[in-house]
């Protein structure tokens, strides 16, 4: 059931496409010139919201200059068209949509570094001064009446119309595939939390740059088959007033959603066609795309999300007999899945010489007159689940962000299997094989469980080893989207993925946060049998001491930043000084 349901989703866009371009053609042979006409303006428009709900939608990020890559795009094909350049309009289109992906790249670099209003105005900025040199330079072959010219076999308008209908479609299941990706889930990862997607090893950088330069290829391939729509291209078709409405539109419609895209694209061209009919001035479709835009911004949803929920309420009933059903069988599930995380046979044991996998020596952090962490060292065994422990404001979200790399300015080593790794940025740490969780919810809930943890994994997890591993850890299966699932579980879910990428050393920072006292304990006899099993290391922070009884063989306490006490857990937990640190507190930490 399972494999017909994925084969059915990888299928059924592709049946949608078809079925698209065919409705499109039968309806192009009985409309009328105008329009037809209007409906080459619907498809280029979805193609460039297409692209906004890249940047904007998946990824986040504020960009207010997607006509300005559409320009780009009709510029490079007005002048090669002008040129004669060979290959015809085809290849122009896929050269206008290159070079205005390059020029989405060079306007992201910002983005790297900028957020919210700052990028918002660089984007903005960049188009309004594009949009001036367009009406000083013009585009090519406009003084001279140059007309693009179109594919041969596309010549009238009813046939660019199908043209176009089909760019989109190849656009859309490009897009539809690059949202099933790794680089997909990637600009959900970076809209959610930059540190949650360094942390698994994932370049913030290229998945902020890759949202940009597939946004503005787009916006390209959209002013490029302008460009063939109208034959000469003028700069007033680019304005900014233009990019900031589409958007708002883009987030008005939910853009990020394929079919929403789509829908937004023929929401500006009829809105204003609404209006012109009715004797309103067209300009005010800017005032209802506004208004729309302050509703959805205001309200947290957009109208794609309130159509889709309008459907999904009878889906939902629907699926509460599996869900109960899954339920029913979670107990043989789990002790399923107990006996398939057992210890491997094959496992050799450590040798009594080995050295340690994690190494830290010295570690110091200062934030201004205040020292964080003073000469923090200690040492952590292959196979082995350490506590690192103390009161709060003890240093060990310190340590742990400096370990990992989110605090680069401090003093000491870090070794990772006997590699200094003080210097690699988080991603590379993480590749390398040190993995972390944080105390807030980092994991994104636009994903699903099995697209999440096949992106933190880094690698092929077979499904059956995928769901083995979260019904281990008493998570909802692969197919759940990660919006209907508790904090709490989405706190075991990112430990799963964490475990599933194989790493040398995993930071468990708090992981069973939100979970009861029973479901704690529940959590760390499970958690005992990961390290032979994968032959990892753990780094537990927690501060329910009843866990790391269960879970640590040995115990490092920090207080005021500094090593107050380590060793096997026993001698550690019987310390005089521990005891002190710890008086009148119920529980460690609280």
């Amino acid at each position: 059931m399972l494999l017909a349901n994925r084969r059915v989703r990888t299928l059924a866009p592709i049946a949608i496409a078809v079925l698209a371009l065919v409705l499109g053609w039968a309806l192009s042979v009985g409309l009328s010139g105008y329009v037809v006409y209007l409906a080459i303006s619907m498809v280029t428009a979805s193609i460039a919201v297409l692209g906004l709900g890249v940047v904007t939608g998946s990824a986040g990020i504020i960009a207010l200059c997607q006509l300005t890559f559409g320009a780009i795009g009709a510029w490079v094909v007005a002048w090669l068209n002008v040129q004669e350049a060979p290959g015809g309009f085809i290849v122009w289109l896929i050269a206008g949509g290159l070079v205005a992906g390059l020029a989405g790249i060079l306007i992201g670099l910002p983005a790297l570094r900028l957020r919210g209003v700052n990028l918002a105005v660089v984007t903005l900025g960049f188009a309004a001064a594009f949009d001036v040199m367009l009406v000083q330079t013009q585009f090519p072959g406009q003084t001279d009446g140059v007309s693009v010219e179109r594919p041969a076999l596309f010549s009238s308008d009813r046939e660019y119309f199908f043209f176009c209908a089909i760019v989109l479609v190849v656009c859309a299941l490009g897009v539809f595939l690059l949202q099933r990706s790794r680089i997909g889930s990637s600009w959900k990862a970076v809209a959610f939390s930059e540190r949650g997607t360094a942390a698994v090893g994932q370049s913030v950088r290229l998945a902020k740059l890759s949202a940009f330069a597939v946004s503005a290829a787009l916006g390209g391939v959209s002013g490029g088959l302008l460009a063939g729509q109208v034959g000469i291209p003028y700069a007033s078709s680019f304005t900014p007033i233009q990019s900031l409405a589409l958007y708002i539109l883009a987030v008005m419609s939910g853009a990020y959603l394929i079919d929403m895209a789509i829908f937004g694209g023929i929401l500006w061209v009829l809105v204003p066609e609404l209006l012109k009919r009715w004797g309103v001035p067209q300009d005010w479709g800017f005032v209802v795309f506004g208004l729309l835009g302050i509703q959805a911004l205001t309200s947290g949803s957009n109208l794609g999300e309130a159509i889709r929920g309008a459907f999904r309420t009878r889906v939902k009933r629907r699926q509460a007999a599996i869900v109960a059903a899954a339920a029913a069988a979670t107990e043989d599930a789990t002790t399923t899945a107990l006996d398939a995380f057992a210890v491997p046979e094959a496992a050799l044991p450590v040798p009594a010489d080995a050295g340690p996998v994690l190494e830290v020596r010295g570690l110091g952090v200062e934030f201004g007159a205040l020292k964080a962490l003073s000469e923090v060292s200690l040492a952590v065994q292959p196979r082995t689940i350490m506590g690192l422990i103390g009161p709060n404001g003890a240093g060990k979200s310190t340590f742990v962000d400096a370990v990992s790399g989110f605090l680069p300015q401090h003093t000491g080593t870090v070794l990772l299997d006997g590699e200094d790794i003080t210097q690699l940025v988080p991603a590379a740490r993480a590749r390398r094989g040190l993995r972390r969780t944080f105390q807030q919810d980092r994991v994104p809930p636009q994903l699903t469980v099995e697209a999440y943890v096949r992106f933190v994994a880094r690698r092929r997890l077979d499904h059956d080893e995928l769901a083995e591993a979260l019904a281990f850890l008493g998570c909802p299966p692969p197919e759940e989207h990660l919006s209907n699932v508790d904090v709490g579980t989405r706190r075991l879910i990112e430990v799963a993925a964490a475990v599933l990428s194989g790493p040398k050393v995993l930071i468990l920072d708090e992981p069973a946060a939100g979970l009861s006292h029973e479901e704690h304990l529940q959590f760390g006899q499970r958690l005992t049998r990961i390290p032979s099993r994968f032959d990892t290391a753990i780094v537990i922070i927690e501060h329910d001491l009843d866990l790391v009884r269960t879970v640590c063989t040995e115990i490092t306490v920090l207080d005021f930043g500094r090593v107050l006490a380590q060793g096997q857990q026993q001698e550690v937990l019987e310390n005089p000084a521990v005891i002190a640190a710890y008086m009148g507190d119920a529980e460690l930490g609280s």
